[in-house]
């Protein structure tokens, strides 16, 4: 069986398929998914996606490419934290890539994240894009390790791998590792410890080969897994196991 870590079940090209989706997810043995918040205005909707639905669990957070959008307080983050569906904080981090400085808003967010998973002991989801040197300082001085997460949509050096695992947290590997261009996360699928490895498709986005270019889903995380166990020369099955494992190891507040 397989987990998707982190998908946006409830963007506009999935939202209206869920049964659909839902079924081709049995299908192809991904057996829970996790919807990761990315503002706050949405995220009631993305509330009522998943209460009722057993295999599906949520976040609740701000994502740092949205810049004009409602900044969430500490107690905030805690209070929404508490609702029994909610199992991590995020997605949240720094992203250089697409917007310009100014920026101390988004690294003042990222750290009210990280203060935030420190109280509530819920783990963050973190994005990091062309900003690993600044995510990996602002880790350490607002002391994320003490609550843990992952790195999600992982695309860095081994090295920046590395260090995020020194500071508590997991990897994960999305559609990206497929890409025949992709060889430094092809590098980082073979070296990062199994124990500290999980898959996602971050749909609808990045669907994997060969479906890319077209909408993901939480159902197509399989060739996530089946890239990386052939890149690391074990079983699809092997990745499935491990990385469920993980899964409920990082998200501890799941009852399973």
């Amino acid at each position: 069986m397989y987990i998707d870590s982190h998908c946006h079940l409830n963007f506009p090209d999935l939202a209206g398929n869920l049964p659909d989706i839902l079924a081709r997810m049995t299908q192809n043995q991904v057996s829970h998914a996790l919807v990761v918040s990315v503002n706050m205005p949405d995220w009631p909707g993305l509330m009522s996606l998943v209460e009722g639905q057993e295999r599906l669990y949520a976040s609740v957070g701000v994502h740092p490419d949205y810049e004009d959008t409602p900044e969430p307080s500490v107690d905030d983050l805690i209070e929404k934290g508490k609702h029994p569906k909610v199992i991590a904080l995020g997605e949240t981090g720094l992203d250089y890539f697409r917007l310009s400085e100014p920026l101390e808003w988004q690294r003042e967010r990222f750290r009210t994240h990280i203060r935030a998973s420190r109280k509530s002991g819920l783990p963050l989801i973190i994005h990091t894009r062309a900003a690993s040197e600044d995510t990996l300082r602002i880790m350490k001085e607002e002391g994320a390790d003490e609550a843990g997460g992952v790195m999600h949509c992982f695309t860095e050096s081994w090295e920046v791998a590395q260090a995020a695992m020194d500071l508590n947290f997991y990897i994960s590997l999305s559609g990206i590792v497929t890409f025949k261009k992709a060889e430094q996360v092809q590098d980082v699928a073979r070296k990062v410890p199994l124990n500290r490895l999980l898959i996602e498709t971050d749909s609808p986005y990045l669907a994997p080969v060969p479906y890319r270019g077209k909408t993901n889903d939480p159902s197509l995380v399989m060739h996530v897994a089946e890239k990386i166990a052939d890149l690391r020369g074990i079983s699809a099955a092997e990745i499935g196991q491990a990385t469920t494992h993980n899964f409920y190891r990082l998200f501890n507040k799941i009852d399973n």
